[in-house]
């Protein structure tokens, strides 16, 4: 007997489907657009930002649900395993054929630092370690991990209705002069360090699976938050993500975390508003802490604001009918973000000199490019996601609710029983 399939949310794919393809506009907008034209555009709002911010927002609202649909650690992580990592290699691999037709070439940290970029890559954690990923985008999957680890830590240890306090709490840690590559200054180092975050990710990980050690598996993936606090890589080799803006982009994670929360009624209005409020502008202050400009200033009051309005026009929506364009674009997003770095790369190749051609030549190029990322990425979605996802549900099947805490049952119960802000029982 296999597991039944997921119940999705119509406006979390909606919404997960919009953020993917903002991030693509806004990669592709140098081309069509022209430099100048989208450096003016973000002069006032950096839609790659915005979409990542977005997406952030998304995981941190889904990983709880996740976690308390599957209903053990053990199942929510052979689940999520199988739902990233087939596309994840299927880009490596990709990236990996272009290489060898030579038509593209290996980021040149993971030519010099060959061991360390393996390791970084088995983690998904490269950029964490000094290494751009082998597709530039893959820099936001390290956070996801992280946070995965660190949501996982708190189930085991039955804090997960903390988050409020998490949100709060790496907002405004973020004001903090936090030190950069503290565990990878050297290339020994960050070998060093990638070789034990495999050894402990695995050794976590089959904690939680054979439900055995899980509270020392936890007090691991709580630790992991040491990493992008003290381990930001504010160099050219990965992307420029420094500590404290790694903490930032933690903390948006569990602020979506906490909207899910309050939605169930886990978790008091005021709190909830409280903590939200904090990591917005705890968000803005810290990059104008940190960067002293008008325009950092400027710049991330407008990603925020776009950031929460979209997120609470889509909240709104929710009961209402949802597009199916827009729920198909929500169940390819994840293929789709991965995929049209590596297909964008090969643009100015297929149309040499492409950005100076006539305007209408670029924007041609521009919707054709479009239409075969989003062909490819239904593509992978079918024949490689929707797989190891169906594998993930046999798998889970087959597991033991063992060592399910209580604290997790009661939480998944209250989720089913109560509506918004109906629990007596608020805690933050």
């Amino acid at each position: 007997m296999t597991a039944p399939h997921p119940v999705r949310l119509a406006w979390l794919d909606a919404l997960r489907g919009y953020a993917a393809l903002t991030v693509v506009c806004f990669h592709l907008s140098p081309i069509v657009l022209g430099s100048e034209r989208h450096l003016t555009v973000m002069r006032h709002i950096d839609l790659g930002k915005y979409g990542v911010l977005l997406f952030f927002l998304v995981s941190g609202y889904v990983i709880p649900m996740s976690l308390e649909k599957h209903g053990s650690l053990s199942r929510f992580w052979v689940g999520r395993l199988c739902r990233i990592y087939p596309a994840y290699l299927f880009a490596i691999a990709l990236v990996a054929l272009l290489c060898a037709a030579g038509w593209m070439t290996w980021q040149k940290s993971l030519q010099q630092e060959t061991v360390t970029g393996v390791l970084g890559h088995v983690t998904m954690m490269p950029d964490l370690l000094g290494q751009r990923g082998a597709v530039r985008v893959f820099w936001t999957l390290a956070y996801e991990m992280t946070f995965y680890l660190i949501v996982s830590g708190l189930f085991a240890w039955r804090l997960h209705r903390h988050s409020a306090w998490w949100a709060a709490g790496l907002a405004l840690l973020a004001f903090a002069k936090l030190p950069n590559d503290l565990f990878g200054a050297t290339p020994g180092q960050r070998r060093l360090t990638a070789a034990i975050l495999v050894v402990v990710i695995a050794c976590s990980v089959l904690a939680y699976i054979r439900n055995r050690f899980v509270l020392l598996a936890g007090a691991a993936g709580l630790a992991f938050v040491l990493l992008p606090a003290l381990n930001g890589h504010d160099t050219r080799n990965s992307t420029v993500i420094a500590s404290w803006q790694g903490l930032l982009l933690l903390a948006v994670m569990f602020a979506g975390t906490v909207v899910y929360r309050w939605q169930h009624g886990q978790l008091g209005r005021l709190p909830a508003t409280l903590a939200l409020t904090t990591v917005a502008l705890g968000v803005i202050g810290a990059h104008w802490t940190h960067l002293g400009t008008t325009a950092a200033l400027l710049v991330w009051s407008a990603n925020v604001g776009a950031v929460a309005v979209t997120f609470l026009f889509a909240y709104a929506m929710r009961n209402r009918p949802i597009p199916g364009v827009l729920t198909w674009l929500g169940r390819i997003s994840y293929s789709l973000y991965l995929l049209h770095a590596v297909l964008l790369f090969l643009l100015p190749r297929l149309v040499p000199d492409i950005g100076t051609r006539a305007g209408v030549i670029r924007v041609a190029a521009g919707l054709a490019y479009m239409i075969v990322a989003l062909g490819v990425a239904w593509l992978a979605y079918r024949m490689v996601e929707l797989p190891g996802q169906a594998l993930g549900r046999k798998l889970t099947a087959k597991l033991s609710p063992r060592g399910v805490p209580a604290a997790l049952l009661a939480t998944q119960r209250a989720a089913t029983a109560t509506g918004r802000g109906q629990n007596e029982r608020q805690s933050v």
